[in-house]
C-alpha cells in the first residue's frame, strides 16, 4: 500500500474517535498578506493538538500490545493518554520532575485510570532513558514522538483532511518542525503538488543544521521556550523525508517574535495557540512574496497554552516589539534628581520597573527602570531627551545574560 493510501487509511479510522479539525480562512492573515490564508486549527483537536493522530495511528497497528510507554513534557504525552483510554490499555508516561502541573493535571485526566504518570528526572534526557529502560525489563511497547513509520503516517492525516477540506493540494503551505513527525508527514503526502515553508524556532534549528550537514546532528544546548518544537536533534525517518527540501525552504523565527503572534492572535482572534502554535503563522511575514496572490494554509498546530506564561509572553512580545525598555541609570544622589529625570518622560511613556541597585559611586546611585510605550519611535524621543539633560544610561534590553538576573 502507497503512503497516501496508508495515510487515506489512517485518516479513515480515526473518524471513529475523534472528527477533523477545521480549516477556517482567516480574514486578517489573508488581508495583510494578499492571499487566501487558511488556518488548520489542530488547537481544537480534542487534545488541542494534532500529537493524538501519530499516537491513534502507531497504537492501532499492534493491538494485541497491552501495555504502551512514552516520554513527554506536553503534547505527546496527552495524545497518547487520550489513546490509551480510546483503546482500553495501559499507558506509562514519563515526564521530567521539572513539568508545569498543568500539562501533568490534563495528561491525567485525558488518561485517567489508564495512565500511570511518573516523574523522572530534571532533564528530559534522563526522563527518556529511564522511559526506554522500563519498556526493556517490562516487554512494553514505546512509542516515539516523531521518530517513527507509524506516527509520520499518522501526522500525514493532517494532510488528508486539508485536501479533502479545499477539494485539492494547497498552493503553499507552512509548517512547523520539531522533531520532524508532522513535516514529514505532510510532505510525504502531498510532495510536489504545493510548495513549503518549514519554520523552526531560532534557538533549535534541527532541521536546518542537519540539512547543511548531510545528516541529523544534535544542536544542543537548545532553548527550550517553543516547547513543543524545540528539539535538538531531528528524527532519523523524519530526516529521511526532508533531506530533499531546499534549504531555502527551512527559516527560523525569533522566540520573542512568536509572543508577538501569540499576544495578536488571542487579542485580536480571540485564538489561544501555545508557541508551537503560532510559529508558522509568524513565519507569514517572511514569505510574503512567494504566496501573494496564492492559496496558503498555516497549520496552527496546538493550544496547550499555560496562562501562567502570559506575562512573560507579553513581556517578550512588547520588547520584541520595541514597546518596553530596561535600563539602568546613573542618578546622582541630591534632592530633586529622580524629579529631573521624570521630567523627561514622554505623555505615552509609563514607569513600569524602578529599583535602585548597588551605589555605583559615593554620589551616585544605579537604578534599573523598565518603561513601556505605544510607539517604539518614543523611545528615540525619550533617549535624545535624557541624553540632552546629561543622564547616563545603559539600555539593557537584549543583554539576555545581565536580564536574567535583574529583570
Amino acid at each position: 500500500m502507497s503512503f497516501i493510501s496508508s495515510a487515506q487509511d489512517a485518516t479513515s479510522a480515526m473518524r471513529d474517535v475523534f472528527p477533523p479539525t477545521p480549516l477556517l480562512r482567516n480574514v486578517m492573515l489573508s488581508d495583510r498578506f494578499n492571499a487566501d490564508v487558511y488556518l488548520k486549527r489542530e488547537d481544537l483537536s480534542p487534545v488541542r493538538s494534532y500529537k493524538l493522530r501519530g499516537a491513534f495511528n502507531a497504537m492501532r497497528k499492534v493491538p494485541d500490545q497491552r501495555v504502551f510507554v512514552c516520554a513527554s513534557a506536553g503534547n505527546h504525552a496527552q495524545g497518547v493518554a487520550f489513546m490509551c483510554k480510546h483503546f482500553g490499555v495501559k499507558g506509562v508516561i514519563f515526564m521530567p520532575v521539572t513539568t508545569p502541573d498543568q500539562k501533568i493535571m490534563k495528561t491525567r485526566m485525558f488518561g485517567g485510570e489508564h495512565v500511570d504518570v511518573r516523574l523522572v528526572g530534571d532533564y528530559f534526557d534522563d526522563t527518556l532513558a529511564s522511559a526506554k529502560t522500563f519498556c526493556a525489563e517490562n516487554d512494553a511497547h514505546f512509542l516515539s514522538p516523531f521518530d517513527d513509520a507509524d506516527v509520520i503516517e499518522g501526522q500525514a492525516s493532517v494532510a488528508v483532511e486539508i485536501e479533502e477540506q479545499l477539494g485539492d493540494a494547497p498552493d503553499h503551505i507552512l509548517l512547523p518542525v520539531g522533531g520532524g513527525g508532522l513535516s514529514a508527514g505532510v510532505s510525504s503526502y502531498f510532495g510536489g503538488l504545493c510548495g513549503y515553508t518549514l519554520v523552526e524556532p531560532s534557538g533549535a534549528k534541527s532541521l536546518a543544521s542537519a540539512l547543511q550537514a548531510g545528516e541529523p546532528i544534535d544542536v544542543s544546548p537548545i532553548d527550550s521556550f517553543v516547547d513543543g518544537a524545540a528539539v535538538a536533534k531531528i528524527g532519523a525517518l523524519n530526516f529521511q523525508a526532508l533531506r530533499h527540501m531546499p534549504p531555502a525552504a527551512v527559516i527560523d523565527v525569533p522566540e520573542d517574535s512568536i509572543c508577538a503572534t501569540i499576544m495578536e492572535m488571542l487579542n485580536v482572534e480571540g485564538i489561544v495557540l501555545e508557541p508551537a502554535g503560532a510559529i508558522a503563522i509568524k513565519a507569514l511575514e517572511k514569505v510574503t512574496d512567494q504566496i501573494r496572490g496564492k492559496r496558503v494554509v498555516v497549520v496552527a498546530s496546538g493550544g496547550n497554552f499555560d496562562f501562567e506564561r502570559l506575562p512573560e509572553v507579553k513581556e517578550r512580545a512588547q520588547r520584541y516589539e520595541g514597546l518596553k525598555k530596561y535600563f539602568i541609570l546613573r542618578l546622582p544622589q541630591r534632592p530633586g534628581a529622580l524629579k529631573d529625570f521624570l521630567d523627561n518622560l514622554g505623555a505615552s511613556d509609563n514607569i513600569t520597573r524602578f529599583e535602585y541597585l548597588k551605589k555605583s559611586a559615593r554620589n551616585f546611585g544605579s537604578v534599573l527602570i523598565g518603561i513601556e510605550t505605544d510607539r517604539p519611535e518614543n523611545f528615540l524621543d525619550l533617549f535624545r531627551r535624557i541624553d540632552d539633560a546629561g543622564f547616563t544610561y545603559t539600555d539593557i534590553t537584549n543583554d539576555e545574560t545581565l536580564a536574567q538576573f535583574v529583570i
